[in-house]
């Protein structure tokens, strides 16, 4: 298998639904798009101020420069996937790959996709944010951010509901304007890194150090309780929420080792713009806090060693399934309980 096949990552084939959207021929699309996009590259101040606004706004800056051939593509009813409002919206799915294969490069017209770009780096934190998330520019087998999908759920004007979804080689997430009450980062959220999950090559290995603190500062009694054989599983029915969590109770630990658990909650949200982080906060304080988090680690078989393989926050309403090896897939699911 060459570099480029491990890239591609096979394993995770077919694993997002597919959306069906009108055809549009390409000499069509560039016609019909051609005024408005001259009318947003004459528009320099805009792209100057979009630096210090938030990404909603630019959003909303992206929408009302989209021809109606582009919205026939790049947006979608708000909720598109269901019927007669039951099953799961597209929106709220998780994907592995841009969306109906529907790419960045495809549809969107140079200031727009710059207008993408500084969206997508706005719902990320300063620092390096940008560079986890996007695995250091390469967006993993995607090779690019033109080479990921993004696709608008919904009506960004006014106060209306939207969802404005990248999706890409380990990639899901959302700019919403919290059109999902109640709900972290607009919905289930997936992210990953080809690389090996123990390794420091891998971007988010800082995320397993964290949680490796936690389980060497464990006692035996402790390890007992949060080691389990096998696979907590991955994909949506990974994050389903539960009633009953396996692992050891947060509650259980002494001050110090919880002091660490806060230090792994840190890391697992320094990639995003603080009001997704401290939405999340909000919501694991409304549901009862840390003392009501079960943490796993789940151990397999790999070569001829036994170490886990997945490590797992989990409680009411909050999941954090994390799988290391053979490489990172990391699944969120996050949402007040009614």
């Amino acid at each position: 298998m060459t570099p480029r096949d491990e890239r591609n990552c096979p394993e995770c084939d077919g694993t997002f639904p597919a959306i069906t959207v009108p055809p549009v021929h390409r000499r069509g699309f560039l016609r019909t798009v051609g005024g408005a996009a001259a009318a947003f590259a004459l528009g320099g101040s805009a792209r100057a101020d979009a630096k210090v606004k938030p990404a909603e706004d630019l959003v909303r800056e992206l929408f009302a420069t989209l021809s109606a051939d582009q919205k026939k593509i790049v947006n979608l009813p708000w909720n598109h996937g269901q019927k007669d409002g039951k099953g799961l919206p597209t929106r709220s799915g998780m994907y592995n790959a841009a969306i109906q294969n529907q790419k960045i490069a495809a549809h969107y017209t140079k200031s727009q996709q710059e207008l993408l770009d500084k969206i997508f780096r706005g719902i990320c934190a300063e620092g390096d944010g940008y560079k986890r998330l996007s695995r250091g520019g390469n967006f993993d087998a995607s090779g690019s951010f033109t080479n990921i999908g993004a696709h608008i759920f919904g009506d960004p004007t006014d106060k209306h509901q939207f969802s404005l979804v990248f999706s890409g080689h380990h990639l899901t997430i959302r700019c919403d304007g919290n059109s999902e009450p109640d709900t972290a980062f607009g919905g289930p959220m997936y992210y990953g890194h080809t690389p090996d999950g123990w390794s420091d090559e891998n971007i988010f290995f800082y995320q397993t150090k964290a949680v490796k603190a936690v389980y060497d500062a464990l006692d035996e009694k402790q390890r007992k309780a949060a080691c389990i054989d096998g696979t907590p599983g991955e994909l949506m029915k990974s994050i389903e929420f539960r009633k009953k969590f396996p692992g050891l109770h947060i509650s259980e630990l002494s001050k110090d080792q919880k002091a660490l658990v806060e230090a792994t909650m840190r890391e697992l949200l320094s990639p995003f713009r603080k009001e997704d982080a401290d939405e999340v906060m909000d919501i694991l304080k409304a549901t009862g806090g840390l003392d009501k988090i079960y943490l796993a680690f789940y151990f397999e078989e790999f070569g001829d060693s036994k170490q886990w393989h997945f490590w797992r926050l989990e409680g009411p309403g909050f999941v954090w399934n994390f799988r290391v090896l053979p490489h990172v897939h990391t699944y969120v699911n996050i949402a007040k309980l009614a």
